[in-house]
């Protein structure tokens, strides 16, 4: 089985694209041409820790009925480092807002279906507003129902991932907790992840709510996990999900032991979302708020 995921990272070159940014946006940032930072590495003696960045998953914002752009605006003021996109109505006035304000792009949800019927025109309308990490965010249940699904969907994923790969694009893969189903006397997502090289990006609170430890799977995929989803939630078995997504600090997840795992497993980007705030404008104020306490100094 080929790695294409670990044959393309992100280049670490650039400076971190918030720096210096000047309230109201007047300050100038470097290109995001090719997308935004990726985490840098501090040392401090034999201990190696990670610079990771923050950022919002667009979709927390959907019912705000605001253009992209202005929902890129929001995150700049609640004072996030980038965005992640759930699909771009105006693209020319959201790469006029990331230049403005400095925030970055780091990744966007695709639905598998957009990319496999026409991949050249994804990565333009992505790469053009930096974006070089793409997500699969969803598959349903029975790509995941038994070993011989999880077995079709992994090499589904491989063949995306090759083709993202050509392109010089990473391709992730975000699950729920229905990829946590036992398969054989393993979770299948664990199967997928020995029958493919797609890298992930770990959704924290659905890793908890299918009953598993969200840390020990940021460790043990740490060399394909550049980007976890910073979500809360609420066990509770009558949920759809086995939980109840609430706003950060408010739930069960160890969010401090999930930040330390990211750092220590080189996670470049932690992004918070909820899937359905009752106050979407107040989610993303009080995100940013609870991001900033959680910063290294380094991060800050």
């Amino acid at each position: 089985m080929k790695n294409y995921f670990l044959q393309h990272r992100p280049s670490n070159d650039r400076d971190h694209p918030r720096r210096g940014r000047v309230a109201g946006g007047g300050a100038a940032v470097s290109s995001v041409g090719r997308g935004g930072p990726s985490a840098e590495t501090v040392s401090s003696g034999a201990d190696e820790r990670t610079h990771m960045n923050f950022g919002i998953q667009l979709y927390s914002l959907r019912d705000l009925d605001e253009p992209t752009a202005a929902l890129v605006r929001r995150a700049a003021d609640a004072g996030f480092d980038g965005v992640e996109f759930a699909g771009v109505d105006d693209a020319a006035a959201v790469r006029a807002a990331l230049d403005e304000t400095g925030v970055a792009a780091p990744a966007a949800h695709v639905p598998i279906e957009d990319l496999e019927a026409d991949l050249d025109a994804v990565c333009e309308r992505y790469g053009a507003l930096g974006v070089e990490t793409l997500v699969v965010p969803y598959l349903p249940p029975e790509a995941f129902a038994d070993a011989d699904a999880v077995d079709e969907t992994a090499h589904r994923l491989d063949d995306l991932t090759a083709k993202c790969d050509d392109r010089g694009v990473r391709l992730l893969y975000h699950n729920h907790d229905h990829e946590l189903v036992t398969v054989e006397g393993e979770p299948a997502l664990d199967r997928l992840a020995e029958e493919s090289g797609i890298g992930f990006e770990l959704d924290l609170a659905w890793v908890l709510a299918a009953g598993y430890d969200p840390v020990a799977y940021v460790d043990r995929y740490a060399d394909r996990t550049p980007v976890v989803h910073l979500k809360d939630v609420v066990l509770d078995a009558d949920a759809e999900r086995g939980g109840r997504p609430v706003p950060l600090g408010e739930g069960e997840l160890d969010i401090d032991r999930c930040l330390a795992a990211a750092r220590d497993g080189f996670v470049e980007w932690a992004v918070a979302e909820h899937d359905f705030p009752e106050d979407p404008a107040a989610f993303c104020r009080d995100a940013g708020g609870f991001v900033a306490t959680h910063r290294t100094d380094e991060e800050a």
